[in-house]
């Protein structure tokens, strides 16, 4: 399998500590998800500083014993996709998947980013979800780690600039939608700020199925209409 799915205390500890600390991405709040006495702990603070309370306050968590049994269960409902899901992904995008082997780690709050750095690429996914939707996250976050690592991100970030790119990388996720939701069942609902922009990405789809020409159309809608 090119995916592996773990559980990591310590990237569990900076993911949530940074998801305290984070602000809105695409207009949404992660953070009103997350129990107030963790962003008091964490809120403002450095790691080194509140990890060992931190610990602490997650420590009961830590030791379900149903961590395993989930990992398990994950992994299992992936490898019954992962050739078809990177065929796909592959095929649409008209580029190789271009790694071997990735991680994803699995986190304890509902906020799971991703670092596509291609010496160490991986992901997060959420603890307390079903399979169905934990290998659909996988989906979502593999298909963003793809992009930014096959040309596809200088390509847009040159056109419209950082913020931008990553709103399109986002809503581009529609497609997980139109060609694989028979995957996982799990709807890719994106975020509000993009509703508009992923209704253009479904119609254009619907017309050609183009990877390379629906990114040009989309970079002449977000250069027309920008992106709130």
């Amino acid at each position: 399998m090119i995916v592996e799915f773990k559980f990591n205390k310590e990237k569990d500890l900076y993911n949530v500590w940074k998801a305290c600390n984070s602000k809105k991405n695409y207009g949404h709040d992660f953070k009103k998800n997350i129990p107030k006495n963790v962003i008091k702990i964490c809120n403002k603070r450095t790691f080194k500083k509140c990890k060992k309370n931190l610990i602490k306050d997650r420590e009961i968590v830590y030791k379900i014993p149903i961590k395993k049994i989930i990992l398990e269960c994950v992994t299992k409902s992936w490898k019954k996709i992962e050739n078809e899901y990177f065929k796909r992904l592959e095929t649409i995008t008209k580029r190789k998947f271009p790694f071997k082997k990735i991680k994803g780690f699995m986190t304890t709050i509902p906020k799971c980013p991703y670092d596509p750095n291609p010496k160490f690429p991986y992901f997060y996914f959420q603890f307390f979800v079903g399979s169905a939707t934990i290998i659909h996250i996988a989906g979502h976050e593999l298909m963003h780690i793809h992009l930014h690592n096959n040309g596809w991100w200088e390509k847009v970030e040159k056109e419209l600039g950082n913020k931008k790119t990553h709103d399109l990388k986002e809503a581009v996720t529609e497609l997980l939608n139109l060609e694989f939701r028979d995957l996982w069942i799990s709807k890719d609902k994106g975020y509000p700020n993009h509703i508009k922009l992923r209704s253009f990405i479904k119609k254009q789809w619907k017309k050609k199925k183009d990877f390379d020409l629906l990114t040009e159309n989309c970079i002449k809608w977000i250069k027309r209409n920008g992106v709130k």
